[in-house]
């Protein structure tokens, strides 16, 4: 087995030819055959191809957005892919894809400071500027995560469930459901891992545990270790599991949420909880060791898979498991196989066969390729 620096080391002499190869892989012609060695260079040169189409045929220079159905909150984890892939390899190439979007995405959508009336839209944001800003340095983008947060603050409400924030703000609020409190308690976490100033730093770490010692006592978290959807709140005083669907994407950003709180404050607690609310969703929700959500129709339900193996990656990478690894690999390995189209572009069918090609399949693949890259 390599060691790490060796490994870093052979990695960047690969990518070396990756980067520049990529662009002339999307442009036309059939895929290359599929892999078959596992290794960390084979699954970062399929990222690098995917994410060379994704931005040949979706990504708009004007607007940073991407191409429909891709909404504003899918751009968000497109901005955390390009990120994590960057980190994972080294490469600088998509730095100015996210200065472009930082400085052009809220004109093009006709908001301000990446604040709309969702608070889970917001938490996407303010994560993606985290990854950003892990990945350059880039002060402003910190800056903005934390703007994000103090208006995700302001929607904290305990006259309904005893506490939370609203998924919507509309009518005052609507719907105490698990995304907008999971991306609440990361995007907290997270800041308190981050800022440099100790009242800060103790503000943050407040709110991520606050927001954790109420999820998990609202009873989201099932008898199965599985995330519901929501809560319902018909009597505000003792709301309760609404028991609907457990998409992958919750069971996949409350991982990445107990990670950073566990880095902040080494509640010992914490990763045995994300560790049986992975193992949970592993069992339940991937038919033959494949991730599979009931749909991937629309704009929506197509980027959730890619949040579950992205948030599995960093809890990997906090309590390492081989089953974890076996997982993505296999997801990995079958995307690439079963789920390609002509020229790297990738279907929301993992198992396959591929459906279409669009920037939200695409995103959620390449978070996948991306983790398996890491898991290396």
């Amino acid at each position: 087995m390599l060691k790490i620096s060796q490994c870093r080391s052979v990695l960047t002499f690969a990518l070396g030819s990756l980067i520049v190869a990529a662009p002339i892989a999307c442009s036309g012609g059939s895929p290359a055959p599929a892999t078959t060695v596992a290794t960390t260079a084979s699954y970062a040169q399929e990222a690098s191809q995917g994410i060379a189409a994704m931005q040949t045929n979706w990504y708009s220079q004007s607007s940073g957005l991407y191409a429909a159905p891709s909404g504003w909150w899918n751009a968000a984890n497109t901005i955390t892919v390009l990120a994590n892939y960057s980190k994972a390899t080294g490469s600088s190439q998509y730095a100015s894809v996210l200065a472009n979007t930082f400085a052009n995405a809220n004109k093009a959508n006709g908001t301000a400071n990446f604040i709309n009336s969702y608070n889970d839209d917001e938490g996407w944001w303010a994560l993606a500027w985290i990854d950003s800003y892990d990945l350059t340095g880039t002060a402003s983008y910190l800056t903005m995560a934390q703007s994000i947060f103090a208006d995700m603050a302001g929607q904290w409400d305990t006259t309904t469930c005893g506490g939370g924030i609203w998924w919507s703000k509309k009518g005052g609020g609507t719907y105490k459901n698990a995304i907008a409190n999971e991306l609440f308690l990361s995007v907290a976490a997270s800041l308190a891992n981050r800022v440099s100033d100790p009242t800060q730093k103790a503000q943050y770490l407040a709110w991520a545990q606050k927001e954790w010692q109420w999820f998990k006592a609202t009873g989201m978290i099932n008898s199965q270790n599985l995330v519901n959807d929501g809560l319902t709140s018909t009597n505000p005083n003792a709301c309760t599991n609404n028991g609907n669907r457990t998409w992958s994407y919750n069971q996949g950003v409350i991982l990445g949420g107990l990670v950073e709180l566990y880095n902040a404050d080494k509640d010992a607690t914490l990763l045995p909880q994300a560790q049986a609310i992975a193992g949970a969703a592993i069992a339940n929700l991937a038919p033959n060791g494949i991730l599979a959500d009931p749909t991937v129709s629309g704009g929506d339900a197509p980027q959730f898979k890619g949040v579950f193996t992205r948030n599995l990656m960093y809890l990997y990478a906090a309590a390492p498991n081989a089953q974890y690894k076996t997982f993505v690999d296999a997801n990995a390995n079958s995307i690439w196989t079963n789920d390609r189209g002509g020229s790297y572009e990738f279907g929301g069918l993992w198992q396959g066969p591929f459906d279409s090609g669009d920037a939200t399949r695409q995103t959620s693949a390449l978070d996948t390729l991306v983790a398996a890259a890491n898991m290396q």
